[in-house]
């Protein structure tokens, strides 16, 4: 039986990792067994410079933060090596840079991950991972949003014009039997 010490620590750590679950629109976990110390090095440091958090969690606080965090069906990939990375912010720099990885490793894996709260299997998250960047979406939905305004507008001058030129024909047209 652990002592009274021990098991307040690791209520405490499950409650610190649950908040970061909670306000994290997307976390990955990875079986991270054979990565060597340099490479684990670059790999935390590329996803910390593109904000992603990056940790190493035993599998039973990591299923009790899960659970808190109201994220659930992620037991069934919580055995072995299990590291999780998360990010508030980013929905794809993660997921790219583990995937990326994991391509060319041969014991590094893809467990599961999920977004806003919704789980996904390992292959949904290579698909998160071939999304473009979040600039590049938001672009696309603000060109999407855009063109059917600027063909309104476009039907609106046209109308316009037409309307002026029409106008500008009845004044004549008075004007000359004036």
């Amino acid at each position: 039986m652990p002592s009274e010490k021990i098991l307040e620590e690791k209520k405490q750590k499950v409650a610190a990792l649950s908040e970061c679950l909670k306000s994290a629109c997307v976390g990955v976990l990875v079986n991270y067994k054979g990565i060597t110390v340099a490479d684990d090095t670059k790999l935390r440091k590329e996803l910390r410079e593109a904000g992603d958090e990056y940790m190493v969690v035993k599998n039973t606080l990591l299923r009790r933060a899960l659970n808190d965090a109201g994220i659930e069906g992620l037991d069934s990939v919580l055995e072995g090596t299990t590291a999780i990375a998360f990010s508030k912010d980013d929905y794809v720099s993660g997921a790219k840079i583990l995937s990326k990885y994991a391509e060319n490793s041969k014991t590094f894996e893809i467990k599961a991950g999920f977004v806003d709260g919704n789980v996904l299997d390992a292959k949904g998250v290579k698909e998160l991972a071939s999304l473009p960047p979040k600039e590049v979406l938001v672009a696309k939905a603000l060109g999407g949003l855009n063109a059917p305004i600027t063909g309104f507008v476009t039907v609106l001058n046209g109308t316009l014009k037409g309307l002026v030129v029409a106008l500008n024909a009845i004044a004549e047209k008075q004007a000359a039997n004036a």
